[in-house]
């Protein structure tokens, strides 16, 4: 499980875009989002976690990965 702060995500919209962006390259991840703490978690990821940090930020976001969960 991996956790990721991103500041910049205010709304539903943005949820769903940094959602969608993690799926296209981790079909089958969770990706759960917190707005009001601007957190974004995901779990169930096969490939590298830097490529998670690379799709956010090619969305438009900012993030800070967080320290990986067990």
């Amino acid at each position: 499980m991996y956790r990721y702060k991103v500041e910049k995500m205010g709304c539903g919209g943005c949820a769903k875009s940094i959602t969608r962006a993690v799926l296209t390259i981790e079909p089958g991840a969770s990706v759960e989002v917190d707005l009001r703490a601007k957190l974004v978690t995901v779990s169930d990821v096969v490939g590298p976690a830097d490529r998670i940090v690379q799709v956010i930020a090619a969305a438009g976001y900012p993030v800070e990965p967080l320290l990986a969960a067990a």
